[in-house]
């Protein structure tokens, strides 16, 4: 069983960074591998994905020129590096892995086919 342990949360305040990581357990083949965040009686929302291969990248628009995913294939690792955090960034954030998925469907929670535990991530104002 494949397993992703995210580590890296934290509390901080408005404008510091936080770097996320993401261990996966095992070398499986995956072609992408993303990170979402939940809110509180939300749904789970796209946040950033990379390409394991390429290395493309691909963000939401709310993060987009503070946020950076990266990955470290040879130890099975991807991190969110995230700067500029602001309060709404407050959010519990989960790494995913997608075997199989196509870029039309990288921000869907559905095209992932593991996930990690979550790690908090809490931006006071």
């Amino acid at each position: 069983q494949v397993q992703l342990v995210e580590s890296g949360g934290g509390l901080v305040q408005a404008g510091d960074s936080l770097r996320l990581s993401c261990v996966v357990s095992e070398t499986v083949s995956a072609r992408f591998m993303g990170w979402f965040r939940q809110y509180p009686g939300k749904e789970r929302e796209f946040v950033a994905a990379v390409n394991r291969g390429s290395g493309h990248t691909y963000y939401a628009d709310s993060v987009k020129g503070r946020f950076t995913i990266s990955r470290d294939n040879s130890k099975n690792t991807v991190f969110l590096q995230m700067n500029s955090l602001k309060p709404e960034d407050t959010a519990v954030y989960y790494c995913a892995l997608a075997q199989r998925a196509i870029l039309s469907t990288l921000h869907l929670p559905t095209a992932y086919n593991h996930w990690g535990q979550g790690t908090q991530v809490t931006v006071s104002s």
